[in-house]
């Protein structure tokens, strides 16, 4: 048996009519289709995203697939989301455009963006009722190539046409290639194949992991439809934790409360925006100090902590990032408390810190661990001084607080994260710049060295800062955080 045989069973359970004389009857009476398609928002800001690609690579053909679906199981897939690269550069987000690929070819005075996507085909086309991945009948209508155009302002062309268009004047010194690795394997091999009949495949990896960067390192920085994108993830992810808050009186009663927890989210997720920025944490008790804690399999407790950090992704494709730590029964307990206002003042700490002219991405989480150091040696936990153990060669205070303070943050979680360390680390935080500060205490239940009222607590406070002209501010301002205000947002909500 082949390969080809074996795959073309998947279609037995069809059972589609293959005559002519049915394709033609399905395809007759159908009323026009009508085209509701508008300019994109963020059409305006992608031709200035473009000009920062087209400056770091002169004269180099460019290409950027958004990817396609991937398998599930047997013949269901994963939703679609496309590459964030892609997204990014095409202004497309909730589930378009899968296989598509911009390529941004070069011409005089920088380059020239070309969207290639598999259009909508006519009702009298086998692809309208028989195709599962693109047919009409299955997956509602693609749009034409007139309406692509019109919603991201790129011109467009059919997917057909792409082979032609990468080959075109490829090597003797006219045209090079790159392409976004670890995108779609489909085209990257189309790449390779066009590289080595050109003779241009040397030093390939290397060159793709350089637009990579590059296409990491534009998004450093936010344009101001991006930063409105921010705030309404953050606004839609405070909605979604008043549903957390709402779900506790059954979460306590649930022997999986926590993933009572995690479905009132992920519910409020799906209304508000495309879905999830990434996997729920919902750690109750001693599993918020497993800090990627997603399999959320246990029960609530009453006088427990729950540490959730969720983010809704909407339709843009943009996520917000929040941690929050709640007692489930409404109070914090005199150690819990304690441990959090330990680290509440960390994080005040950093965003102090990140509001001062020349501050360092890196300084922020520098001054958040000075506040944990010094915590934890008022409580006795250290070999030594707080000032000992923030040495490069020591660092004790990392035993409880492992993670980094920061990341940025965007149309990834973790967005920016192939940029140069110059670029992110060591970067002067500058206007658009959009991350988080998230420090956290971790307190094992087994840990002999931490005093025996803290065992089993883990902390973890986490906002989304924008850096604006006028300094570092809180998208997340009104989620509450103070110990005052959880205790009163709870009593609000479930009283």
């Amino acid at each position: 048996m082949t390969k080809e045989e074996l795959e073309s069973r998947g279609n037995n359970r069809s059972q589609q009519p293959t005559s002519s004389a049915f394709r033609e009857f399905i395809g007759s009476d159908w009323g026009p289709r009508v085209s509701n398609v508008e300019r994109g928002e963020a059409a305006d800001y992608v031709p200035a995203r473009h000009k920062l690609v087209s400056e770091r690579f002169p004269g180099e053909r460019l290409v950027i697939p958004a990817g396609g679906y991937k398998t599930r199981n047997n013949d269901c897939d994963y939703r679609f989301r496309a590459h964030s690269a892609f997204a990014h550069l095409t202004g497309l987000g909730g589930e378009m455009e899968p296989d598509a690929v911009l390529v941004l070819n070069p011409v005089e005075g920088g380059h020239e963006a070309t969207l290639y996507f598999h259009p909508c085909a006519p009702r009298s086309s086998e692809e309208f009722y028989a195709d599962s991945r693109y047919g009409e009948f299955w997956v509602g209508a693609q749009p034409t190539l007139e309406e692509m155009s019109t919603l991201t302002g790129i011109r467009c062309d059919s997917i057909d046409n792409l082979s032609d268009a990468l080959a075109k004047d490829l090597g003797q010194g006219q045209v090079s290639l790159r392409v976004v690795p670890q995108s779609d394997a489909r085209i990257e091999s189309q790449v390779q194949e066009l590289r080595e009949r050109a003779e241009i495949a040397q030093e390939a990896e290397e060159a793709d992991a350089e637009l990579s960067e590059a296409l990491a390192e534009i998004r450093l920085r936010k344009d101001p439809w991006e930063a409105g994108q921010m705030q309404h993830a953050v606004n839609s992810t405070r909605e979604g934790f008043d549903n957390i808050i709402a779900s506790f009186p059954r979460a306590l009663g649930h022997h999986r409360g926590e993933r009572v927890v995690e479905g009132a989210f992920g519910a409020k997720a799906r209304e508000e925006g495309n879905g999830l920025g990434y996997d729920t944490i919902a750690a109750a008790g001693n599993h918020a100090n497993t800090l990627h804690f997603i399999d959320n399999d246990g029960p609530l407790k009453e006088g427990q902590l729950i540490l959730v950090d969720a983010g809704i992704e909407v339709d843009s494709l943009y996520t917000a990032d929040i941690t929050r730590t709640l007692p489930v029964s409404g109070t914090f307990s005199e150690a819990q408390a304690e441990v959090y206002q330990a680290v509440l003042d960390a994080a005040e700490r950093a965003l102090a810190e990140a509001q001062k002219p020349g501050c360092k991405f890196r300084d922020v989480h520098a001054v958040a661990m000075e506040v944990i150091a010094e915590r934890l040696e008022q409580w006795g936990i250290l070999p030594g001084t707080a000032e000992e153990s923030l040495l490069p060669d020591n660092q004790w205070h990392r035993r409880w607080m492992p993670h980094g303070t920061s990341h940025h943050l965007g149309i990834d979680v973790h967005d920016c994260a192939l940029a140069r360390k110059e670029m992110y680390l060591d970067a002067v935080l500058e206007p658009g710049m959009c991350f988080t500060i998230e420090p956290g205490l971790y307190f094992r239940e087994d840990d002999l060295k931490v005093p025996e009222q803290f065992r089993g607590i883990g902390v973890r406070i986490e906002d989304d800062i924008l850096v604006t002209e006028s300094g570092a501010i809180r998208l997340s301002e009104d989620i509450p955080r103070t110990i005052a205000d959880v205790e009163a947002w709870i009593a609000s909500i479930n009283s």
